[in-house]
């Protein structure tokens, strides 16, 4: 009796916060797209047009969103390619050739690494990272889209490992001990058997780090330099998230360059949801694949 009344407690409660953080998100979507509205209706496309800058004080305004969607897109890409490429190797060591105890150890303290603080990350790249690209490199400054891009890779890994971690783990169970026993070695178990079959996971995976790469502000913001201009891989930049946090303190309330920022937002929440979007069609497609 009261296992049945603490079950339905719980499926209730669980129903509840489900329901409440659906709509705390339509409330914030609808703010978003209200305060975005008088921007679309004054500037409009121009927001988006590779001619537009951003100049949003000048005695001409142009509010050109361009440059800091491009940025944004571009260190997340090359943040998620280094934080993929390091995290994925990094679970496979931990899991087949790394003692149990020994990787349990490593996986907490990489567990802990997601702990810290993002702008912890942005000040060690701004001391460490930044002189070396201005020391080795012979750079002015050293602020650029890749020392942005390592900074936030390095922040994903923990993410990236634990979630290929999970996947490795349950995929060895299954396939490790029937591929030893036909006489492969472990290395091509790993690499034509087991990698292939935690393809969804890898994905999952790399969706996810996209998505939190999408929305890091302070770490980013320390070192690209924060440019409105046309991102390259040694130049400098801007992302999205970093021009809200930049230009929200010194803005006038009900101004179009208020609203303008509100675009901003929202089309970081479009690409966050087209990403979404994207990553579960792969895995569907994946999972359908390996029927």
């Amino acid at each position: 009796m009261y296992r049945k009344i603490a079950n339905t407690f719980c499926k209730v409660l669980i129903y509840m916060i489900a329901f409440v953080v659906a709509v705390l998100m339509g409330i914030m979507l609808i703010h978003i797209l209200k305060e975005s509205i008088p921007a679309l209706r004054e500037v409009g496309i121009k927001m988006f047009l590779p001619s537009s800058e951003w100049r949003p004080v000048s005695a001409a305004p142009q509010y050109g969103l361009l440059p800091a969607v491009t940025g944004t897109l571009y260190v997340s890409g090359l943040a998620v390619l280094f934080a993929m490429i390091l995290g994925v190797a990094c679970a496979c060591f931990l899991t087949f050739f790394m003692p149990k105890k020994l990787a349990s150890v490593c996986l907490a303290f990489i567990d802990l690494v997601a702990g810290i603080p993002s702008v912890i990350f942005g000040f060690i790249g701004l001391t460490v990272l930044v002189k070396a690209f201005v020391k080795y490199l012979k750079m002015a400054a050293g602020q650029c889209v890749l020392v942005a891009g390592v900074v936030l890779g390095i922040m994903l890994l923990p993410y990236v490992v634990s979630t290929c971690q999970e996947s490795l783990v349950n995929a060895k169970r299954t396939y490790e001990k029937s591929g030893l026993a036909l006489g492969l070695s472990r290395e091509y178990v790993l690499i034509k058997v087991i990698l292939p079959a935690i393809r969804p996971g890898i994905v999952a995976s790399a969706m996810m780090a996209f998505g939190r790469a999408l929305g890091e502000t302070m770490a980013v913001m320390m070192v690209i330099g924060n440019s409105a201009i046309f991102p390259k891989l040694l130049g400098r930049g801007q992302t999205l998230p970093a021009l809200t946090a930049l230009e929200m303190g010194s803005i006038e309330y009900g101004s179009i360059h208020l609203s303008v920022l509100y675009v901003a937002n929202l089309v970081l929440l479009v690409i966050l949801v087209v990403v979404i979007l994207a990553g579960q069609l792969l895995k569907r497609r994946f999972a359908e694949h390996e029927k």
